[in-house]
């Protein structure tokens, strides 16, 4: 899947490599979609995983942005010109974020990301663009920032303008006359979002690139200690939307998360059969929420992001877990994904409660059901040698 995926071709004189993330419904470069095929590839192709995240870095600006969709074959379609966050229709990429995990991603499947300077010019940006407390965490301008599009955890935050809804394309014209700047949104009256999946990887790449860790800011800001989960906050006003998602739970993948909070997120939330411990978990909105769709809805509007099981979230979540010592109740998440995976081929999202297959497929991201059978293994293998 992931060859059949691949794509090389040359723009304006610039050579680029990647993995579409589905040929027929997603034909570009999706920034995090690269992120996580390149830690896939790097068990089949290494060379493919380098390829893959040096054409993420081909398209970055000289002050160090990299956008969330780059059109390297072709341009954005008339069609589809309101919904995309780019300049104009001839742009290279987007002038948006998505979850900054390149620099983890480098660690994990190519080595060192500070021996890349393009690396750090990104992370420089970010924090000069999109800190805007000054406390070391990012702020969205528009749920897609996040990569988790529909979610419902964003209705309350930009209401009949959020993804998917009637007002989304009135939301990305007036960003657009704003130059999708951050700031300028803020003092326009928002909203902008403190998200809690953002700031993971953002802290994740942080440690990557051996810079200080944005997890004890994280932990100071966004943890609920009362609901025992991680909630975002929205400006102006600092709402904080309490719809339970998947995201709640993102921070388990940080290695620096305090050790209690991960535990009381495990026991209370992700091993809750009435939240996201599903046949196939997690769901990406826990199962007791009025907003919960684990088939993803239907119409003509897909609600991904509102119910169904993705891989690389439960990815996140399982290494917490594994972290943690909670080996048996990772194990069966694994079996889970790798059952649905078996039955239904690598597509975009599966149905929590039978793994039934959903979305896109050929879905790239959904190879990173390797690293669940790669940990299945490594598992064996210790036992095997006296539980080392």
């Amino acid at each position: 899947m992931l060859r059949r995926n691949w794509l090389e071709g040359e723009r304006e004189g610039v050579p680029f490599a990647y993995t579409r993330p589905s040929p027929g419904r997603y034909p570009w470069q999706w920034y995090w979609d690269s992120c996580f095929a390149a830690i896939a590839w790097r068990r089949f192709e290494p060379g493919h995983a380098r390829t893959e995240l040096e054409s993420l870095l081909a398209a970055q600006r000289e002050d160090g942005f990299i956008g969330h969709t780059i059109f390297w074959d072709r341009p954005v379609s008339l069609g589809r010109y309101p919904f995309y966050n780019v300049a104009s229709r001839h742009s290279l990429q987007t002038e948006t974020i998505q979850p900054p995990l390149l620099a983890w991603a480098w660690r994990i499947a190519v080595g060192n990301p500070a021996d890349e300077p393009r690396i750090a010019a990104q992370a420089d940006w970010l924090l000069r663009n999109r800190d805007l407390d000054g406390d070391g965490l990012l702020w969205i301008v528009q749920p897609d920032e996040s990569g988790l599009d529909a979610s419902p955890k964003f209705d309350p935050v930009w209401g009949w303008r959020a993804t998917g809804r009637i007002g989304f394309p009135w939301m990305v014209r007036g960003n657009r006359r704003r130059r999708f700047d951050a700031r300028r949104i803020l003092d326009r009256g928002g909203p902008v979002l403190c998200e809690t999946v953002v700031n993971t990887f953002w802290s994740l790449s942080l440690q990557a690139l051996g810079r200080p860790s944005a997890t004890p800011a994280l932990v100071d800001r966004l943890w609920d200690e009362r609901r025992g989960l991680f909630l975002d906050e929205a400006q102006p006003g600092r709402a904080r939307p309490a719809v339970v998602t998947w995201a709640a739970l993102a921070p388990l993948g940080l290695p620096d998360l305090p050790e209690a909070i991960g535990r009381r997120m495990i026991e209370e939330h992700l091993l809750n059969g009435e939240e996201f411990l599903t046949p196939v978990a997690p769901p990406s909105v826990a199962a007791c929420e009025p907003s919960y769709q684990p088939d993803g809805g239907s119409g003509p509007i897909r609600r991904y992001w509102r119910g169904p099981t993705w891989v690389n979230a439960a990815w996140l979540l399982w290494l917490g877990m594994r972290r943690l010592g909670y080996r048996q109740e990772a194990e069966r998440m694994a079996s889970g994904l790798i059952g649905a995976v078996e039955r239904e081929g690598l597509r975009e999202y599966y149905d929590p409660r039978n793994g039934k297959g959903l979305g896109a497929e050929d879905f790239a991201w959904s190879a990173l059901i390797a690293e669940f059978v790669s940990g299945r293994e490594n598992q064996a293998g210790r036992g095997t040698q006296g539980g080392r």
